[in-house]
């Protein structure tokens, strides 16, 4: 027989793994060990996750495994032997032991969380760790009576079963677990496991965390006095970080709003500018699991409607460093069902959601609030791209400026319209008086044109001969010295301030629901008996009528009579403000004040309607 020095390799491997297991099963039988204690089911928040598994619900019986690895180790290790020995006596399951499943941690019912300041009103919920109303106190809808703005579609929300602040992954059946489990409650540093609702006064921070024994989910959102709040989300599977992101599923805004779909869109922004996107090019209809990323990391990605926004922020940067792009953008569609005047039709919502570039925790502010100018400006990155002005912002934006400055001494923005109004007349009143001179001198020349247009008049409007008309009018302008769009100067004028003052009075927060008198209860929207359109309408036929004319072709002369009548048509068709029509209608009452006194110091002379022989 061989010695054991004569023993092959391959026999001496085999006799150590021999010698190795009977050490570890006689070591069992010496020291076995500690049976876990069972554990009552979690309602309510727990600490930190132990490093040992608990029983109870899905993955108990991993953790009993685990735990009886970890108890082995320890027994090995007061003992002297290696670590490794008692590793191998978990065979393959001991791998997971060096990372301690966590502990399962769940409520056992649902719970709400309510978070009150001066500006809003946030109730939460513990299923799924979701937003179920996030009311803005300063505000109210287009209902009748109103009532407090709530930007949450709760209606929609419960036919979906999908909430804001509800977490996206790209596995569908993980997803669905996480935004459907009982998570535990965690409120400024205390478990809120007494009570099905606990209302809370900000500054507070809430906390969520749940955990099925494999997959950990943990909320935090601290909410400050100020329209921004912290939000941070963690998913966590087998102990490893989970790429995931944060969704606001279900609509936005006022749902009340005229045209409310239209005016909702989701967007993202770089460097302060805001990019809107058509609902139709962010993702397929109706299917969740179908989100369409939007290429590009950005500072600011959010949702909005016409007048509020929900903006997700990263952290802020310390002061003289510039925000990091660092969030990803996904939007996809939400079609639903409406009955308009009793007939069924279809509504396409967006719906977004945050994540970043990075895989694992995310770390937000998110903004929930008014499209206010100066709120937004004061955010980092500043917001203000949000309130959409247009290509006349470089108008819109000192209109808003001078309103809002008259608004400090006079307290109804109706009122400060009309004194602007009166301003701005005033200080147009010379273009007023150049033009009434333009038409003092057309009026001189008026037969002479009237007679070249009566030799032309047997031609038609393509025939080359009527250039030769338009050359010899517009040789007797420049002999006289007439502009001829002089007498437009005026109206040229008021065009781009009334386009400004259109954009500003829709999009301003401040101008909606501001009241005026009686029957206007909001100078944003138009007037609901058409009171003033049909006024504004009779003024200008009234301005036209002091002016005299000085348009000798019968065509233009019938234009101009119908124009008063197509302004006052269009105002009743679409909705225009009825802040812009009360403009307007001032601007009328003023220019027939200012026609009367040039009627009375300078009058014209009457045309001629004699007609020069050829």
């Amino acid at each position: 027989m061989k010695d054991f020095g004569e023993m092959s390799d391959q026999t001496r491997v085999a006799l150590a793994f021999v010698l190795a297991l009977m050490v570890l099963v006689g070591w069992y039988f010496v020291n076995p060990p500690a049976k876990p204690q069972p554990q009552p089911a979690t309602t309510a928040a727990v600490p930190a996750p132990a490093t040992v598994g608990a029983g109870g619900g899905a993955g108990s019986s991993s953790g009993n495994a685990s735990g009886n690895a970890s108890s082995s180790g320890n027994a090995a290790s007061s003992s002297g032997n290696a670590p490794s020995q008692a590793a191998g006596s978990g065979g393959g399951a001991a791998k997971a032991s060096s990372s301690a499943l966590p502990t399962a941690i769940a409520a056992s019912g649902e719970k709400s969380i309510v978070v009150e300041s001066d500006l809003y009103r946030v109730q939460l919920s513990n299923l799924g760790g979701v937003v179920r109303s996030w009311q803005l106190k300063k505000y109210t809808d287009e209902r009748n009576p109103p009532r407090t703005l709530d930007v949450v579609n709760a209606d929609l929300a419960k036919q979906t079963g999908a909430w804001p602040f509800s977490l996206q992954t790209s596995d569908a059946e993980l997803e669905s677990k996480v935004n459907q489990a009982l998570y535990a409650i965690k409120v400024s540093g205390n478990d809120a496991a007494d009570s099905n609702q606990v209302t809370l006064t900000a500054p507070a921070e809430v906390e969520f965390r749940w955990s099925d024994g494999q997959t950990e989910v943990t909320k935090r959102l601290k909410f400050d006095r100020s329209y921004i709040i912290g939000l941070e989300t963690s998913v966590q599977q087998n102990g490893r970080p989970l790429g995931h992101q944060i969704a606001w599923r279900s609509g936005f805004g006022d749902v009340t709003a005229f045209r409310a779909a239209l005016q909702t869109t989701a967007f993202y922004g770089r460097a302060g500018s805001v990019t809107t996107l058509a609902t139709k090019n962010i993702g397929t209809a109706n299917q969740r699991s179908a989100s369409a990323e939007v290429p590009g990391s950005f500072d600011t990605v959010g949702i909005q409607d016409l007048y509020f926004a929900a903006a997700f922020l990263p952290p802020e940067p310390p002061a003289g460093q510039p925000v990091p792009q660092i969030l990803t953008l996904s939007g996809q569609q939400l079609t639903h069902q409406i009955v308009q005047d009793g007939k069924t039709a279809q509504e396409i919502l967006p719906e977004m959601a945050v994540g970043s570039s990075a895989a694992g925790p995310l770390a937000l502010r998110t903004y929930v609030g008014p499209k206010d100018i100066d709120v937004l400006k004061a955010v980092r990155p500043p917001l203000n791209g949000l309130v959409n002005l247009g290509w006349t912002g470089f108008i819109s934006e000192p209109l808003l400026f001078i309103l809002r400055w008259l608004h400090r001494f006079i307290p109804n923005y109706g009122w400060a319209i009309v004194f602007m109004t009166l301003a701005i007349n005033t200080l147009l009143y010379p273009l007023k008086l150049k033009s009434w001179r333009s038409m003092q001198k057309m009026q001189k020349v008026a037969p002479e044109v009237r007679s070249i247009q009566d030799r032309y008049k047997k031609y038609s409007m393509r025939d080359p001969r009527k250039q030769e008309m338009n050359k010899e009018v517009m040789a007797v302008y420049s002999r006289e010295g007439i502009n001829p769009m002089g007498s437009c100067l005026p109206t040229v004028a008021q065009l781009p301030i009334w386009w400004g003052l259109y954009r500003m009075l829709t999009v301003t927060i401040e101008l909606r629901h501001a009241p005026w008198i009686g029957w206007i209860h909001d100078l944003s929207g138009r007037d609901p008996y058409y009171i003033l359109p049909i006024a504004m309408a009779v003024l200008m036929y009234g301005v036209q009528k002091m002016t005299p004319m000085t348009v000798t072709d019968p065509s233009q002369q019938r234009m101009m009579t119908l124009m008063p009548l197509m302004f006052g048509g269009m105002f009743i068709i679409f909705p225009i403000s009825s802040g812009l029509v009360l403009y307007i209608l001032t601007s009328n009452m003023v220019a027939m004040a200012q026609q009367w006194y040039l009627n009375r110091t300078s009058p014209l002379k009457a045309l001629v309607k004699g007609r020069k022989k050829n």
